[in-house]
């Protein structure tokens, strides 16, 4: 990927100024290996200088633990002496923050090396080389998220969240109410203002529909010929909806399992794989019959194990998974069926599309798109069949197979030599030694529980 012309970036620069006077700063974001956003701020009068030049970044930006700490086993660090790359405008991502008091625009970057060729480490470059493996074949991704949230308290309890008071009635919400209407109407201010910041920012964010926990909501992206795009919409999305629930007195989480009990937050993709033609190669009247789909599931599924570190990537992720909860945990698909890893919605023939419902929503978008249409290109070009199609409850005719922890979905993801093929192993290494400290840091620490179980007990 070459950095696009400098005289159509300017005009892009020019003419948002131009519309936009009263902007003041521009936050300059990029996603970290968590899909945490980190950037900088500038006065407006410097954008001209960022479309020309870029900015510069340090390179262990992309080696930070959930922390934002440096973990120096990726070798990006004080090995390198925590050198600087460049980070380069992503064009059509300049848009307006609606929840600043202070005129604020946002431009989304993406890292190169000095000399110009994108850094192997960025997230976004990892989906990218993933894609272009299909561009070879002459096939375009489209692809749309669908992303669970909490709307918590400002306040914890203990250190733990709880569900805010309803602007409207004064009261917490305590029950499941999955797709009630009234629990729309309790937060109706600040999921419309949502909405309408989503819309302000081009993000295309078109139904929020109340989920099965209290204060859970799940918002629906409509569908992109560009999984880049994609998963771009998906992490200023996040952005968006923490900064104005914050405006409404609120926080959010999209941490897998904030409550124990109830529903995890998931993060869903819809996969289609259109030819050159844009016809959606899986359209079909039959699904069970479209080969090209069955070799796509066959894929993803025989990937499913190796991705699941990139799907849940943190301790807490493991922790969301339950029949209950519509989480699966095996390597399973069906028509239509909620209980399986790969959903195939069959409403018509040409809507027919991979629904993938493992991720949680602490996943990076970029890398768990670019572990899921790994699967899928795998499927396709080695015609990988994936065996029968589920009817019913899948959770009581399949034993759990897919790793239940961390440490076991990194080893997967570390011996996978088809995953190695499509993912730079040295990025699989990077990431790998930053979960790894992780989760040392994690299993050295003492909880509350172990206290209370063990300190006067034994």
């Amino acid at each position: 990927m070459s950095v696009p012309p400098r005289a159509v970036q300017l005009n892009e620069a020019n003419a948002f100024l131009k519309e936009h006077p009263e902007v003041l700063y521009v936050d300059l974001l990029i996603a970290d290996m968590n899909g945490v956003v980190r950037g900088k701020r500038i006065e407006r009068t410097s954008l001209h200088k960022v479309y020309e030049k870029g900015i510069n970044l340090p390179a262990s930006l992309f080696a930070l633990d959930i922390n934002g700490s440096t973990v120096e086993s990726t070798g990006l660090g004080l090995d390198i002496g925590d050198a600087d790359r460049i980070c380069y405008p992503i064009p059509d991502t300049l848009c307006n923050e609606p929840w600043q008091k202070r005129p604020t625009a946002q431009l989304l970057m993406t890292m190169h090396e000095i000399e110009g060729e994108p850094f192997f480490a960025d997230p976004r470059e990892v989906l990218r080389q993933v894609v272009s493996k299909f561009t070879d074949l002459g096939l375009t991704i489209c692809a749309a998220f669908e992303l669970e949230f909490y709307l918590i308290d400002q306040e914890n309890v203990n250190g733990r969240p709880q569900p805010p008071r309803s602007p409207i009635s004064g009261k917490r919400p305590q029950s499941t109410q999955v797709y009630l209407i009234d629990d729309l109407d309790e937060y109706a201010d600040c999921l419309q203002d949502i909405l309408e910041g989503a819309k302000e920012q081009g993000i295309p964010a078109d139904a929020i529909v109340k989920e099965s926990a209290p204060a859970q909501f799940e918002v629906n992206l409509h569908h992109v010929a560009d999984p880049l795009k994609a998963c771009d919409y998906a992490v200023l999305l996040k952005r968006l909806i923490k900064n104005i629930a914050y405006d409404h007195e609120m926080d959010t989480t999209f941490m897998a399992k904030p409550y124990p009990g109830q529903a995890g937050n998931g993060l869903h993709v819809h996969i289609s794989v259109l030819d050159k033609d844009g016809n959606n190669i899986f359209t079909s009247e039959d699904p069970e019959q479209n080969a090209a789909l069955r070799h796509a599931v066959g894929g993803v599924l025989e990937t499913l194990p190796a991705s699941m570190a990139f799907l849940c990537p943190n301790v807490n992720s493991y922790r969301r998974f339950g029949a209950q909860f519509y989480v699966p945990n095996a390597p399973s698909w069906g028509l239509d069926n909620r209980t399986v890893a790969l959903r195939v919605p069959t409403g018509s023939p040409d809507a027919v599309r991979i629904e993938h419902r493992v991720a949680g929503a602490d996943a990076n978008p970029y890398l768990m798109m670019a572990a899921v249409l790994a699967g899928v290109h795998h499927g396709l070009t080695n015609k990988v069949e994936p065996g029968e199609p589920i009817e019913g409850n899948s959770y009581e005719q399949l034993e759990q197979s897919l790793p239940n922890n961390l440490r076991d979905a990194l080893r997967e993801l570390d011996d996978s030599e088809i995953l190695n093929k499509y993912i730079d192993p040295k990025y699989i290494d990077i990431f790998v030694a930053c979960k790894e400290s992780e989760l040392e840091e994690f299993e050295h620490s003492i909880s509350d529980l172990e206290y209370n179980w063990y300190l006067h007990t034994v």
